[in-house]
């Protein structure tokens, strides 16, 4: 596998209106040792389209491990940087609390959209057992044959020798194939779900939306298509797929509007978004490291450890918030009650004293399903397991079938702080011989 080469060249910026403005487009970032750590934003949405942000947390892990920045444009935060401090917020939930939003934006007064992960017990612990039966062992056996008969049917017409865009003919179409199962909606309709979960964590983000209008009326728009599929599912008899569930659970069946919209997103960004970044990533950590591919061609047992390392490597969702209930002292920082916090998952999972190498891919790496990129205690991804045999099965299945997937160019990164994922991947694909 090629190296990637990067096509963009940044446009230089002085630091001064760096700190006042944010980081225009195309624009080059200050290094991490110019900026200063008690004004910082992080969330800086150029930083994450550029993928610039490695020096910023390694730094952070060093200097300030819990930091305050005192103004962004959704307010004041915390960032918990290091691997055993978030494990300390993610599993003190009585103290730090989901309820409100789990992204370091606000929910608006007038559009609110509760869901299952951003409550705190015991109205979560009933709504996420309404659900997680979908993802059992029982139903993980049925759903292998059928991943698998879908990879083969989309390697079987994927353009060998020429370039295509690995994003969207492979890693979105076999997670939207699967979200259309779990939801059971027409097999027709399944990309509106790719384009549903890129609204909804795509507000700020003018690829994607142009206006709060606009945001608001296509989220409106799924909830009338899935309101659709309610009323037909909640006059039959309860079957095995998502909204059935929800329809007929005990603690879902009498849910808002607004409450069911908050699950759909939430079940459809958490099986769509996650999932796909890591199909894409994990060919790029890849092409950055190829000897890893080499250790896999030669042992193929090595893929289960090899995608959990891949998961860690991309952590598709960089972070999570929480709301302090109280103050607390973390890492000699008192947190006050009232106070956003934001779980830095991709900055733990690159934690220099919990992991060799943290920023490179290694297949073997001892240990490696304790990365935090499914979270831990209450809140851990309901979803993980369905995940992580989505990644073994293509995996499997390109071992199979190909010697060589080369990265052409760098990828296009989602300009956000929140997924940390891919819009477009040009490859090459050579078959083996």
């Amino acid at each position: 596998m090629a190296d990637t080469v990067t096509t963009e060249t940044p446009i230089d910026l002085g630091l001064e209106a760096f700190r006042k403005n944010g980081l225009p487009r195309g624009a080059t970032a200050p290094k991490a040792s110019e900026i200063d750590l008690a004004t910082f934003d992080i969330t800086d949405p150029e930083l994450w389209r550029q993928g610039v942000y490695w020096d910023y947390f390694a730094r952070m892990r060093k200097e300030a491990p819990v930091n305050y920045c005192p103004d962004s444009p959704f307010g004041p935060y915390w960032s918990v940087t290091t691997y055993k401090d978030i494990m300390t917020v993610d599993t003190t939930h009585g103290i730090f609390s989901s309820e409100g939003g789990i992204t370091v934006v606000d929910q608006d007064e007038d559009f609110q959209l509760p869901m299952f992960i951003a409550m705190d017990p015991p109205k979560h612990d009933l709504q996420r057992k309404t659900v997680q039966s979908i993802v059992g062992p029982d139903n993980l056996k049925t759903f292998e044959a059928l991943i698998r008969s879908r990879t083969n049917d989309l390697f079987d017409n994927l353009p060998v020798g020429e370039p295509f865009d690995w994003v969207d003919k492979v890693s979105i179409e076999l997670t939207t194939m699967m979200l259309a199962t779990l939801f059971d909606v027409p097999f027709e309709d399944r990309r509106k779900l790719t384009r549903w979960s890129d609204v909804a964590t795509g507000r700020n983000n003018p690829d994607i939306v142009t206006s709060e209008e606009q945001w608001r009326g296509e989220l409106m728009g799924c909830l009338g298509y899935f309101t659709g599929l309610w009323n037909e599912r909640v006059n039959a008899e309860p079957r095995g797929d998502l909204i059935s569930m929800l329809a007929h659970g005990e603690h879902t069946r009498n849910m808002t509007p607004q409450e069911y919209l908050g699950n759909l997103i939430l079940l459809i960004v958490g099986g769509n978004d996650t999932t796909r970044n890591s199909m894409t990533g994990g060919i790029y950590a890849m092409n950055k490291w190829p000897e890893n591919w080499e250790k896999l061609k030669a042992d193929p047992s090595l893929v289960p450890s090899a995608v959990s390392e891949i998961i860690r490597w991309q952590t598709p969702l960089a972070h999570m918030r929480r709301t302090a209930l109280e103050d607390f002292e973390l890492n000699g920082k008192t947190i006050k009650k009232g106070e956003k916090v934001l779980m830095w998952y991709v900055s733990g999972n690159r934690d220099e004293t919990q992991y060799t190498n943290a920023d490179k891919l290694w297949i073997e790496r001892p240990m490696v399903r304790r990365h935090l990129s499914f979270g831990f205690g209450i809140h851990r991804c309901v979803g993980n397991r369905l995940a992580e045999l989505q990644l073994q099965v293509l995996w499997e299945e390109i071992l199979k079938r190909f010697e060589k997937i080369e990265v052409l160019a760098e990828p296009e990164r989602v300009p956000s702080a929140f997924v940390k994922g891919y819009t477009k991947m040009m490859v090459k694909v050579t078959p083996k011989a």
